[in-house]
Parts: C-alpha cells; sequence; structure tokens
C-alpha cells in the first residue's frame, strides 16, 4: 500500500479507536444491561420477602386478613409493582389487576420451593420482571409471584444506546482528524531531515542535520545520521587523499622510466650505457612494483578482505625472519640489530606471513632513519594477555608535531625524514592494518635527534 507514513498512521489510529470505542461500547451497553438486571432482580427479591412477612403475619389471622394486607401492601409499591398470591388448593388469595388477564406465563407451573426463580414477560403491554417462589405460613402453602416494571430502566439503556451511536462516530471520526494532525506536526522534522539530506552532496559534504531540541528517537535518528555523515566525509576525504598521493607518488618513477627509456633511445649508445639505463628503468620498476602492492593491500583493506588465516604460532620466528631480512639493509649502513629476547615460544593467534611483514616494515622505518653506525634493538615482553615487542632505534627521531600522524597514509614527515630516499609513506599505515586485524595496538615513543621506540602489543593466543 503506496500511502505516505502519516496516513498510515492515522488509518491505524482511526483502526484502533474504531476497535476501542466499539469494545468499550458493548462493555457499557452489557454492563448497564447487568446492572438493570441486578436493580430489578433486588427489586423483585425485596417485594418477595416483604410478601412473605405479611403472609407470616396475618395468616393465622385467616384469609380475610391475609387479603386486606396484601391489599393496603400493593398500594404501597410504587412503581407500579405487582403481586399475586395463590394458595396450595390452587385458589387465588389475591391478585393485581394486570396478573387476571390470561397471560401467558400463567400457564407457567408455580414456583417449587424456598428458591428464588426469575422471567420476563409482558402485562399491559409493559415489561415487567417476575420473580416467583414457595412460601409457608400457619402451616399452609403459598405461591407468591411479584413483578416490577422494567420499562424506566429499558428507556434510559434505550437512550444510552443512541447516545452511544450518535457521539461515538463523531468521536472516532474528530479523534482521527486530530490524529492526522499530530502525525503531520510529529514528522514535520523528518520532512526537514529529507530537505537537508537532498542538499548534502559531493561538493558539500560538510552540511549536517539540525538536531531536534527534545531527546526522543528523531534525535537519535538525527544524531545517527549525522555520525554516517561525518564518517562518510572521512571515508571521502581519505578516498580523495589516498587517490592524490597514489597519483602523486605513480607519477614520478613513471616518469623516471620515460625518461631514462627516451634518453636511451634519442642516439646510439655503448652497451655500457644501455645496461645503465635499463638498470635504472629496472630499480624504478622493482620500487613501482612495490610502491603499487602496498597499494593493493591497502585497498583490500579498506574493503575487508583482509585474506589473514590466522592460526596458532610461536611469535618469534617471524619475527627473527624479518630481523634477518632486515639485518641485510642494515650492514650496508653499518648498523648493528641485537635480539634481545628469551627462546622460549610466544604462542599468539595470528597469520605468520602478515606477522613478519609486520615486523619487517618497522625495522626497515628503523632502518632507514637511524644513521650510519647507529642501533636497531628488539627485545620481546609478556604483558597481562598480550605479548609485546619493542623496536628501539638511535635514528634521527620524530618531532612532537608529526609523532601523531606517522601511520596515516603518504603522510610526509618533517624535512629530515623526507629527504630519506625509497619511501612511499605507506609501511607504517599497513603495519598498523596488520597490528588492528590482529587485534592489537602499536604506538610510538620519540623525539626529535633521540631515537625512536615502537611498541607492538598483540593478544596471546588463548591456549598459551
Amino acid at each position: 500500500m503506496n500511502l505516505p507514513l502519516r496516513a498510515r498512521l492515522t488509518a491505524w489510529y482511526f483502526g484502533v479507536l474504531l476497535v476501542s470505542f466499539a469494545s468499550l461500547a458493548w462493555i457499557s451497553d452489557y454492563g448497564f444491561r447487568r446492572s438493570i438486571e441486578t436493580t430489578v432482580n433486588d427489586a423483585s427479591r425485596a417485594n418477595l420477602e416483604s410478601i412473605q412477612r405479611v403472609l407470616l403475619a396475618t395468616a393465622p389471622k385467616g384469609m380475610d386478613e391475609v387479603k386486606d394486607e396484601l391489599d393496603e401492601l400493593a398500594g404501597l409499591w410504587a412503581g407500579g409493582a405487582l403481586l399475586e398470591v395463590v394458595d396450595a388448593q390452587g385458589n387465588m388469595v389475591f391478585q393485581s389487576p394486570p396478573f387476571q388477564h390470561p397471560y401467558p406465563y400463567n400457564a407457567l407451573p408455580p414456583a417449587e420451593g424456598a428458591a428464588v426463580h426469575f422471567f420476563t414477560t409482558n402485562l399491559d403491554d409493559v415489561q415487567y420482571r417476575i420473580a416467583m417462589r414457595t412460601i409457608e405460613a400457619a402451616g399452609q402453602k403459598f405461591y407468591v409471584r411479584a413483578a416490577v416494571s422494567t420499562e424506566p430502566l429499558d428507556q434510559a439503556l434505550d437512550r444510552f444506546r443512541l447516545i452511544l451511536k450518535l457521539t461515538l462516530p463523531l468521536l472516532v471520526v474528530l479523534a482521527s482528524l486530530g490524529g492526522y494532525w499530530l502525525s503531520r506536526r510529529a514528522l514535520a522534522p523528518v520532512d526537514e531531515i529529507i530537505r537537508t539530506a537532498r542538499d548534502i552532496g559531493v561538493q558539500n559534504l560538510s552540511g549536517r542535520l539540525s538536531v531536534p531540541g527534545p531527546q526522543d528517537e528523531l534525535r537519535r535518528l538525527t544524531e545517527t545520521l549525522n555520525d554516517m555523515l561525518a564518517r562518510i566525509e572521512a571515508s571521502f576525504k581519505r578516498i580523495t587523499q589516498f587517490t592524490a598521493d597514489a597519483s602523486h607518488d605513480l607519477r614520478t618513477p613513471v616518469a623516471l622510466i620515460r625518461t631514462s627509456a627516451e634518453l636511451a633511445l634519442r642516439r646510439s649508445r655503448t652497451e655500457e650505457e644501455y645496461r645503465e639505463a635499463l638498470s635504472r628503468i629496472l630499480g624504478t620498476s622493482e620500487e613501482t612494483t612495490h610502491l603499487i602492492e602496498n597499494l593493493l593491500t591497502l585497498a583490500r583493506a579498506d574493503a575487508g578482505a583482509s585474506g589473514l588465516e590466522l592460526r596458532r604460532v610461536d611469535l618469534l620466528p617471524p619475527l627473527k625472519k624479518a630481523a634477518e631480512q632486515a639485518s641485510v639493509l642494515a650492514t650496508a649502513k653499518g648498523i648493528q640489530i641485537s635480539n634481545g629476547h628469551e627462546e622460549h615460544p610466544t604462542w599468539i593467534l595470528a597469520d605468520s606471513a602478515a606477522l613478519e611483514r609486520l615486523f619487517l616494515l618497522v625495522l626497515e622505518n628503523a632502518v632507514k632513519y637511524t644513521p650510519e653506525g647507529g642501533r636497531i634493538e628488539i627485545q620481546v615482553r609478556n604483558g597481562q594477555g598480550t605479548a609485546n615487542v619493542d623496536i628501539h632505534d638511535t635514528g634521527i627521531g620524530i618531532s612532537e608535531k608529526d609523532l601523531p600522524h606517522i601511520f596515516e597514509r603518504f603522510y610526509r614527515a618533517d624535512q629530515a625524514r623526507s629527504r630519506e630516499p625509497g619511501g612511499s609513506g605507506l609501511g607504517l599505515a599497513i603495519a598498523l592494518w596488520i597490528v588492528e586485524m590482529h587485534g592489537g595496538a602499536i604506538q610510538a615513543q620519540s623525539a626529535a635527534g633521540s631515537g625512536s621506540i615502537f611498541h607492538i602489543s598483540l593478544p596471546v593466543s588463548p591456549n598459551a
């Protein structure tokens, strides 16, 4: 059903009101009828008790005294109450005039026993509630009937039903119109959210929805949408920055390859010159391949396709392998790498290849920014449910301004670090991603000119 939300809310409101009012009318009508029945039954039963008291007092004095007292009693009753008394032989002791007509109820047998029996019939076109019972007085048995008119109460019930028929439909319609107005008023902030959301696009992702004042669902919805817009804006900026930086970093090696090839082909050269040009092209191609692999790794990370297989592994073998590979670079600069960890296994839930890459990225970064003759120390410590790896170098350090941003993609630090060759600004970003995929954390502690310490914390295996 393609109806607006406020129309559907009004329809539901109308239906609920209709059912509620109809149920209320039925319950009220049923209660009114039960109240009338209880009232007339009590009145008829009271009349029977009055007749019983008269019979008990006058029956020993003779039937003439009984008739006189019953006639006086009938004259005292208000509201047109009637009575009839018959003795055990079927002789009529007393009978109110309406009872003297041959109405159908006269064909009913007299009530036996002390229990009171009720039924309803018409006398002179007036509805009566009649109570019957047997009364014993002065050794005689009397069959007694007392009737109370229900006409006034029936008329009140009819008026009540007429009022319900006239007012309930009007109330339902008025309440539904009020519900439509309230739903329109309540959904007005939603219309405002829709209008504002339509105006937010790529060119103005910084726009936000106005937050309603009341602490209700619409406020939570608006705040959630604003949070979502903030995340989208941050992701869009990151993608834009990523694309711009990647284009910049790829443009330089591609231009270098093209320039080297064009210079080599501009004139005839010796074999040695061709080899030198091809060597430059090969070296630049390898760096470009490494950059593209890093870009693909981060692209897969953004897409949620980690490709990691977490298993229970020992932390030390991947760390040793990464240290051996980094030693090749460190030896060329006269840098010493020392392992200050114990030989007992440290079991964690991890991807062994990813761990090796993580440690190698951090060690390569340390080698790159450590001057010749420097030193790099590796320490492994066990914490409360974590395995901690500290990599300490004696390099040029990181300034306080750059330290919070070193794990961002393509971040360019100060000039002293930017002058170092071979960096793409992606290594530490990939290291951060690997650590987070393992449920760990990585932090850097450094100051300009005093070296750096990278703290890597990984959760130990539950079965360790």
